[in-house]
This record gives C-alpha cells, structure tokens and sequence, in this order.
C-alpha cells in the first residue's frame, strides 16, 4: 500500500493515478479521515499527558486536595478514552481506504483502460510459422494422443479441471526442471512452496481472500487459503523481518500448484488449458534495494524471454496499460507467445508477466532492510516474474511445434530431459 503522508501531500497525483488504473478510491474521504485522525490521536496524547501530570501532583498535594486532584485526572482519562474510541474507529476507515488504493504506475507505463492500450516493445528470436497445413489446437491435439483429459477432471473435480497423461505428463516435468535448472544457474534460490497461505499474506500481496468478487479459494473455518501464484507464499516468507542491505538482493523461484476461480472467464481464446482453475507453475520473486529495482525488472523480462527463445516459441513483449496492471504493479511487462489455435488463424496469448511493486507490498507486509551504521529501517522491493506457467507453455509447444499428422516436436533443450524427439505419431 501506499505510504499514508505520501497519499495527503500528493492527493491529486494520487487520484489521477486511480482514474488511470480505473480503480475506485475516494481520495478527498481518505485525506479527510486521516486529518481528523491524526487530530483525535494527538488530543488522546494531550489528554493522556495532562491527566500523567495531574497523577504525579497526588503525593505531594495537601490531603484536602487530593481528592479534587483524583477527580479531575480521572475526567482527563475519560476524556482519553473517549478520543482514543473515535481515533480507533477513524482508523478502520483509514486503513480500509488506503488497502484499496493502488500502487502508483511508472511514468512510462502506457495509459489505457484495459489490455488493447498495452504497448509492444519488442519480439523474440522466432517469427510465427507458415503451416504448409491446418494446424490444431492443443484441445484437439490432446485428445488425439489422450493427453489432457477434461471429462475425467469434470468428472472428479468439475469444470475447468483437467489429468494430463501419458507423454504430456513427462513433457511437464521436463518443463518444471528445465525452468528450474535455468534460474539456478542465475542466481536464485529454488524452493517448493506451500499451496496455502493466510488471509493475512495474501492481503499483503494484494489479493482479496474473501467476498464475491474473489478470484481465490478460500478454506472454510480458517484463516487460509489456496494460493493463486507462489508469489503469494514467496513474498510472505520474510513478513515481519528485516533484513540486512548486505544480503539484497534476495531471488527465489518456486514450484508450486496455482488455484483460480477465474469467474467470469468463458470463450474460444479460454478454450482448453489456457485458462483453467488449477495449474503448475515456476516463479520468480526478488526482494532488493529501492535503488536496484528497474534493474532487476529488466533482468526478470529478460529471463523470461531468454527462456522462450529457448524454447523456440515466438512471442511479443508488451508494456502494460495502466487499466491492465493490477493494484500492486507499479510497471509491468507482459510476455505473449503466438498460439496458432487460439482464435481465427492464430492469436497472442499471455504466458508470462513480470512485475515491480516497488514498496507496496512489503508495506503491508513488513519487509524491511537496515543499512549497517544508520539508524532506522527502510522497506525493501518486491519484483514477481513467471518463469513457466506449465498448462500456457504446454498450449505453445504443443501448437508452435507440431507436425501435419499431429505429432510434436520437442524444443531441443528438452530432448535431453525427456529423451526423444518428438511425442505422438
């Protein structure tokens, strides 16, 4: 969230900012709570200080006054307790306000009011392919060789869930490896997190965990829930902690399963995997100086695209629109690789995104960095980027490298991991 002195001395900046991302925050309610707050909260202090120093007199007073003195320090506590009441509850409203208010977005990012406004910047080593036949999309692909079966997962689980079999099962494995043994070799820290985090966590990193607009699962009579990203658990790993600006930055990437709601969500272009309630994925968080911020985004897209080239998938990298950027991203890009079976001929579709939150969630989180031999704590920066979204990088490959009888090949980085070249046929 954003610091509460900055929203009062930028409050027009701060509510342009809203109108930009098309997010509804009542600015002038929120400048107006927190002066009346501050206000309540300094008379509380008065009060509490006068009746401090009444209390101190007793001893030392006449007997005859003591009484009169205990009186009056016991009105000025009353009085304490009364603005302190209406300071607390000013400060629900404060705190309400201020969790939905979003970051505020770079200078750069393109200003639009969803996806169609994002901006393309660049494009992979790959062009999209002149089939000398009628590609098929990954649907019809997987149920040629029985490789995702969406009857089965509706029928256990319902719709939107999915098995993948038989060679595809291997082909996702090789993937997550792959992936992993990638961002090792560049520095970060592998892990397997928890499919569950708090309320609390999730908040923190922006995700709302209850109410009908969700997009999570939550677990009855507890305070968890199913995580939509392992940027979730990744970025409530140092909640509370502060850190030393010796040890940042900090990279992590993580393996975990992603649960979504995905209400709403329907079509051709959320046909098959693409958009799906529960998928694999490997991803990349950071934790760094202010100062070390843009690079390391820059390094993330990079990442994401090296990994894609490799994979030889083409795609297009798009900076996104401030309408499209989700309320902790302060910039982010997205990686969108051509999948010949989505929409007439051939569409982009997102595989990846990777973001710059700046100190926005680790304000709510509580992540900060202390600088040996100065006083006081700072936050720190948080940067998410995908990897590999298995189910998005399966629908690229299966699409981008498939053969006029439907087998596939598999991208020469995988072949040592899966040990052949191509599957089906």
């Amino acid at each position: 969230m954003l610091d509460r002195k900055f929203i009062i001395e930028n409050a027009a900046a701060v509510k342009q900012n809203c109108v930009n991302r098309g997010m509804d925050a009542d600015i002038d309610h929120f400048v107006e709570l927190e002066t009346q707050r501050k206000s309540k909260l300094q008379l509380a202090e008065e009060l509490n200080r006068q009746a401090n120093e009444l209390s101190k007199k007793i001893g030392s007073a006449p007997p005859e006054e003591r009484e009169a003195i205990k009186e009056e320090a016991r009105k000025l506590r009353e009085q304490k307790a009364a603005a302190q009441a209406e300071h607390d509850v000013l400060e629900e409203q404060v705190a309400a306000i201020q969790l939905i208010i979003p970051n505020m977005a770079h200078p750069d990012a393109p200003i639009g009011v969803d996806d169609k406004s994002n901006l393309e910047i660049s494009r992979g080593k790959f062009s999209p392919r002149q089939f000398d036949f009628k590609p098929q999309d990954h649907v019809e692909l997987g149920q040629k060789w029985d490789w995702i079966d969406f009857e089965g997962g509706a029928r256990t689980t319902g719709s939107g869930f999915y098995f993948l079999k038989n060679e595809i099962v291997l082909l996702d494995l090789a993937l997550q490896q792959w992936a992993t043994t990638e961002l090792v070799k560049r520095g970060f820290v592998p892990t397997m997190t928890p499919d569950l985090a708090t309320d609390e966590v999730l908040q923190g990193i922006g995700f709302n965990p209850r109410g009908p607009e969700t997009q999570v699962y939550s677990i009855e009579n507890s305070a968890l829930s199913l995580i939509g990203t392992a940027e979730i658990t990744l970025g409530g790993l140092y909640s509370g902690v502060t850190l030393s600006d010796e040890d940042l930055p900090i990279k992590i990437c993580g393996i975990s399963h992603c649960y979504r709601t995905e209400a709403g969500a329907a079509g051709r272009a959320s046909r098959g995997l693409y958009r799906v309630h529960q998928f694999t994925k490997v991803e990349m968080f950071a934790f760094c100086l202010p100062e070390q911020s843009d690079a390391l985004h820059d390094e993330l897209r990079d990442i994401e695209c090296d990994l894609f080239d490799a994979l030889e998938i083409p795609y297009r990298v798009v900076d996104t629109a401030t309408g499209d950027l989700g309320g902790p991203a302060y910039r982010k890009f997205d990686l969108e690789a051509w999948m010949p079976g989505r929409g007439d001929g051939g569409e982009w579709g997102e595989v990846t995104s990777t973001s710059n939150c700046t100190d926005y969630q680790s304000r709510r989180l509580k992540v900060r960095f202390k600088k040996e031999g100065t006083k006081g704590t700072h936050f720190v920066h948080t940067l998410n980027g995908t990897a590999i979204a298995l189910s998005r990088a399966l629908i690229s490959i299966l699409e981008n490298h498939q053969n006029s009888d439907g087998s596939v090949n598999i991208p020469p980085v995988l072949q040592p991991i899966m040990g052949v070249e191509k599957i089906g046929g």
